[in-house]
């Protein structure tokens, strides 16, 4: 059913809810996650794969940590960093790497935040055309 499910990370406590949603799905359908977090700082949006700085070493750092929880469940994982703005980043993703499902975390704002700021999530999930799980943190 889902072969491999991309799941975007943001960095913050919204991942865990994702996290330990999708380890438990992933077991149950035999899927390989790949793991996404687009770095959008100043220096990764001027530098891209090139940047260096704090915020892409902790970056780099937390995806580690989050891949080895995957491993250390048995469940077939990698991680991507990925640099700019993060639903274009995704969808590119999408669309050049393939998968069956993305799976979200969302920070749950209510209408007027996203009328006025958007969300990643929105624009990611109106422009792809595989599922989109999109669960919302506590």
């Amino acid at each position: 059913m889902y072969g491999t499910i991309l799941v975007t990370l943001d960095g913050t406590s919204t991942d865990r809810a994702i996290i330990d949603h999708i380890k438990q799905l992933a077991i149950l359908a035999h899927s390989r996650v790949v793991l996404l977090h687009v770095a959008d700082g100043w220096a990764a949006r001027t530098y891209g794969p090139d940047a260096v700085s704090p915020e892409i070493s902790e970056d780099t750092e937390y995806l580690k940590n989050v891949l080895a929880e995957f491993q250390a469940a048995r469940i077939p994982a990698q991680a991507e960093l990925a640099f700019g703005e993060p639903d274009k980043e995704i969808v590119k993703w999408v669309e050049q790497k393939g998968c069956d499902l993305v799976a979200m975390s969302t920070h749950g704002h209510r209408f007027l935040a996203d009328m006025f700021l958007g969300t990643t999530a929105t624009r990611v999930q109106h422009s792809i055309s595989v599922p989109v799980l999109l669960l919302r943190a506590k």
